[in-house]
């Protein structure tokens, strides 16, 4: 059984590490690389890092940060956050990234991922999709940082992605963002029959949540503010994960 994954995340705001509720409100939570760093030797399995501003701003994600985070780095990091192209992901690559996220430009051109499944690997790739309740569609996706909404079907949309060449899919419930109230179970549990590993996130706030998303079809769980603020670091998480039977890299 492959180990489950303890994935801190960190929102990137003008070179600084910021964190709010339900996208909104955000505080700072310090620098990209001393952050990361610090999740490097408690034992976090990979470092996921959003530029969440890059997209409204119409830029890339800015290089010069994801290269000193990679010097600093010994485990896989991903990046996301206005990237639109091939020529982009290949950029934050060679800046050191493991993998690239894409979010809105995937949504805007769903070629996209399989044109860099094609050109790095499907390994390479990672579709965020933000999410939130809708009577009509079950889940909505949201675009734009989670701002602006779109006629898609996020249980459909996932369908399609994996089709179309993710390696992995970052699963987020703007419902849940940043409440500490717990992931979006019912969310998962669709996620969960997809044959590409889900990323769950938004909403945990107690070490059982983190299980609780792993129950019900998780491959890996991804937090902010517990970490950030050290309310549940993660070494204490991964030893609650290992007695509850959860295969975990300690």
């Amino acid at each position: 059984m492959a180990a489950k994954r303890v994935i801190p995340c960190l929102d990137v705001k003008d070179g600084r590490v910021v964190k709010g509720i339900k996208f909104q409100n955000l505080r700072d939570m310090g620098h990209p690389a001393e952050l990361a760093c610090r999740y490097d030797l408690e034992g976090a399995d990979e470092v996921v890092f959003l530029d969440i501003s890059a997209t409204d701003e119409k830029r890339a994600t800015q290089e010069a940060w994801v290269r000193e985070v990679a010097h600093a780095l010994s485990i896989p990091f991903t990046v996301g956050g206005g990237v639109s192209s091939v020529e982009g992901i290949r950029r934050l690559l060679r800046a050191g990234a493991d993998k690239v996220g894409i979010n809105t430009a995937a949504v805007n051109n769903p070629r996209l991922i399989a044109e860099a499944a094609d050109v790095f690997g499907r390994q390479c790739v990672v579709v965020a999709i933000d999410a939130a309740r809708d009577p009509k569609l079950g889940w909505r996706v949201f675009v734009n940082g989670g701002k602006k909404p779109t006629d898609l079907d996020a249980v459909a949309w996932m369908d399609q992605v994996a089709e179309l060449g993710a390696g992995e899919i970052l699963l987020t419930s703007i419902d849940r963002d940043g409440t500490l109230e717990g992931f979006d179970l019912e969310l998962l549990q669709k996620a969960g029959r997809l044959s590409i590993p889900v990323i769950a996130s938004g909403g945990a706030g107690t070490e059982m949540h983190f299980l609780e998303a792993l129950q019900h079809g998780a491959d890996a769980v991804l937090a902010a503010t517990l970490f950030h603020e050290g309310t549940l670091p993660i070494p204490k998480l991964k030893t609650f994960l290992a007695s509850q039977g959860v295969s975990v890299r300690r």
